[in-house]
């Protein structure tokens, strides 16, 4: 009974955050003639008087969320926030130009980042298959040591996942608060505008806790699996 309580916390957890976050940017997704440009062009002015001309603004592809893609540079909105003049678009905007400014500065957990994610794209394939060899190499060879042995392979990638998603909260806080916030507060936004652009970015890194909390758990539930 505690384990059935215990997971229906998680799942709210989870999942309540997404709720939460589809409701607060849905509020505030509404045209606004004020904004005298679109997010798509107050990122481009931001990037301009930063200096950071080497950084793009272009759409994201189908299927992806608004992103800052460090491989080509270039901050990728979704259309509604590159082509919207909502308080929603703007703020999204500024927070991808803050990772933008992370990477030009050599932030730290930024970096490692970048470096993690490199590292999870091959090791989670790999994990995913050594979770599901070790029964079968144990069997075979009926040498535990074996199945031991490619048990702490797939704990150790599937590791390497969770800690990306550990090392993205404080990103994407610094991104919002450390970055974005302190640009919006000087003009872009009215006062009135600001306490609804601190919860929108408080939303939406609600959504990355969600994200790890899921990773926990995920990773929890395979180690109770591969201890029996």
């Amino acid at each position: 009974m505690q384990f059935v309580i215990l997971f229906i916390v998680l799942i709210l957890l989870i999942l309540g955050p997404q709720w939460w976050v589809r409701s607060v940017l849905a509020r505030h997704s509404r045209e606004d003639g004020r904004f005298p440009g679109t997010g798509g062009e107050l990122a481009s002015h931001l990037l301009g008087r930063l200096s950071l001309d080497q950084v793009g603004v272009g759409a994201a592809a189908a299927g992806q969320g608004d992103h800052y893609d460090p491989v080509t540079r270039c901050v990728r909105l979704t259309p509604d926030n590159l082509d919207g003049r909502t308080l929603t678009a703007v703020v999204t905007a500024a927070h991808e130009v803050g990772h933008a400014i992370q990477h030009a500065l050599g932030y730290g957990p930024f970096r490692w980042r970048m470096r993690l994610v490199k590292i999870a794209l091959v090791t989670e394939r790999l994990g995913s298959f050594l979770l599901f060899a070790v029964p079968v190499l144990t069997l075979i060879t009926k040498a535990p040591a074996a199945g031991a042995l490619m048990f702490l392979a797939a704990v150790a990638t599937l590791g390497v996942g969770l800690l990306v998603q550990l090392v993205t909260l404080p990103v994407e806080w610094d991104a919002s608060f450390g970055r974005a916030m302190p640009l919006l507060e000087s003009g872009y936004l009215d006062k009135k505008q600001l306490p609804a652009a601190r919860t929108i970015l408080r939303a939406c890194s609600l959504t990355y806790l969600a994200a790890s909390l899921a990773g926990l758990l995920n990773f929890w539930r395979w180690m109770r699996f591969l201890r029996h």
